[in-house]
């Protein structure tokens, strides 16, 4: 069978899969009370059912493993590790786990990775390995945290996915393309769900394990052109939750916040803030990463300049952390409001109450108004 016509079977498989999977899933998680409560801290305002992660997940290993030609090493632990790191995050959604034992366990699923053979590959010694199991745990964490508003992780995930596929066919690894695009078509199946306003989220499961295989399917992909075009070519694979991540930790101790607390002040959020609705904030990020990732598998066809793209690429990401940084998300909220803190995200404050004063002017529009999803919904 043609590569091609292969690789189209697999996808609308993972697609078709991830809705059918998703309803059901759906409904389970909301008679179990697996869902995700609106709080001070939270965009949105109503509860959802988690366990979309679930569905992309089995969707995508189920329609990939089935495509994949052969198997070799590296293939085999990257699935292995992938499912290791989802039902961490399936675990965490039931039941919240430790942040120390989820970093631990994702540590050892990329370590896996780099033994099986993925490395950057910049330094050329020792450094390489320790690098790249940093790195994968950062991209994972950076999905988890990209995952804060209806569309947003899987619009993302659906160029992103394909692009790095399309790297790893350059290199002949069909069968990391195959699962790489299986896991596209997963995440658009699972956004039928998403898109605003979400009836599903896919919870840790999901952006956990959509990180993790992005990330590390990333470093398993060698291109030519030495360090400045492998440096390039993963920062423009994972451009958006790059700038997000950067975002996050700069701007958040300016504004007396912690890094590792839930918070409407990313840049789908700042987005918002600047008259974007929701689903143009999932276009938009869509787009950035559709065109930053073109860029990357430009850089692994040879056709753009490693050192040359590098600096371009991260001069962008420095500047979009500039202007988002500036868009007005923090407010002040009174010291009587019950368990919030003296300063919150600007999105947050009609929950809050009133503050005295804001931090800067304007105010973040809410998340659009939806009603409370009920378990009949899935009924219709």
């Amino acid at each position: 069978m043609p590569a091609w016509l292969t690789a189209t079977g697999a996808a609308l498989a993972a697609l078709v899969l991830a809705d059918v999977l998703s309803a059901g899933l759906g409904r389970f998680a909301l008679r179990r009370g697996i869902i995700d409560r609106p709080d001070v801290r939270k965009a949105h305002d109503r509860p959802t059912p988690y366990l979309g992660g679930v569905a992309i997940a089995v969707a995508a290993l189920t329609a990939g493993t089935v495509s994949i030609p052969y198997w070799d090493r590296r293939i085999t632990v990257l699935v292995v590790a992938a499912v290791i790191v989802a039902l961490v995050g399936l675990l965490d959604d039931v039941r919240p786990t430790r942040p120390a034992f989820r970093l631990a366990v994702e540590a050892g699923a990329a370590g896996a990775v780099v033994l099986a053979g993925g490395r950057i590959g910049v330094f050329g010694h020792w450094a390489d390995p320790v690098v790249t199991v940093v790195w994968v745990v950062v991209l994972a964490n950076s999905f988890n945290l990209l995952d804060n508003m209806d569309g947003a992780a899987a619009a993302v995930a659906v160029p992103v996915g394909c692009l790095i596929a399309g790297a790893a066919c350059l290199e002949g690894r069909r069968g990391l393309a195959l699962l790489l695009i299986t896991l596209a078509a997963a995440c658009l199946g699972f956004l039928v769900h998403n898109w605003a306003p979400a009836r599903m989220f896919m919870g840790d499961a999901g952006s956990l394990f959509i990180g993790f295989l992005l990330a590390a399917g990333a470093v398993l992909v060698r291109i030519p052109g030495g360090a400045p075009a492998r440096l390039a070519e993963l920062l423009l694979f994972t451009f958006v939750a790059t700038v997000d991540t950067c975002l996050v930790v700069i701007a958040r101790p300016r504004a007396g916040l912690s890094c590792f607390t839930a918070g409407t002040d990313h840049v789908s959020h700042r987005l918002r803030a600047m008259g974007l609705t929701v689903p143009q904030v999932a276009l938009t990020l869509f787009t950035v990463a559709g065109l930053a990732g073109l860029c990357g598998v430009a850089v692994a066809a040879a056709r753009l300049p490693g050192v040359l793209t590098l600096a371009a690429a991260g001069t962008g990401a420095a500047a979009l952390v500039l202007l988002l940084i500036r868009v007005p998300v923090y407010a002040v909220v009174p010291e009587e409001a019950p368990g919030t803190a003296d300063v919150l995200p600007m999105t947050t404050r009609a929950a809050a109450g009133p503050g005295p004063r804001d931090l800067a002017p304007g105010r973040a529009p809410a998340s659009d108004p939806a009603p409370v999803l009920h378990i009949d919904e899935w009924r219709k």
